[in-house]
């Protein structure tokens, strides 16, 4: 079963990469394990992070009790926020990797959207 849960996971991914791509856009990327949650910022052609911002940073794992719940999420998507605006980049396109948006994903997102991301 976890095997085509996944195996679903990474179509939907290569359907939204393929899609960005053609976009030609800043991508804000994301990526979840139970654990930790992580946020990439990836130039035009995917060939570069530009900048991340995850969990297993000290500065994030000061401010929340547990890495892998919703709250963490948000703290993420504000840090990257913060330092996409501060190399200037405003207009991003959101890649959740394959993952449904709900839970950690979602409240990354509008904690993006909160610190002025827009996408």
């Amino acid at each position: 079963m976890t095997d085509n849960k996944k195996v679903s996971r990474l179509r939907r991914g290569s359907k939204t990469r393929k899609h960005l791509k053609e976009l030609r856009c800043v991508s804000l990327s994301v990526n979840k394990t139970p654990r930790h949650i992580y946020a990439y910022l990836i130039n035009e052609d995917r060939s570069k992070t530009i900048l991340c911002a995850s969990t297993i940073e000290k500065a994030v794992r000061a401010k929340v009790k547990y890495t892998g719940n919703v709250e963490a999420a948000q703290v993420v998507g504000t840090l990257i926020a913060e330092r996409a605006l501060a190399k200037g980049y405003d207009i991003v396109a959101f890649d959740r990797s394959g993952f449904k948006y709900h839970g950690r994903i979602k409240a990354l997102a509008e904690a993006a959207r909160a610190g002025g991301l827009k996408f």
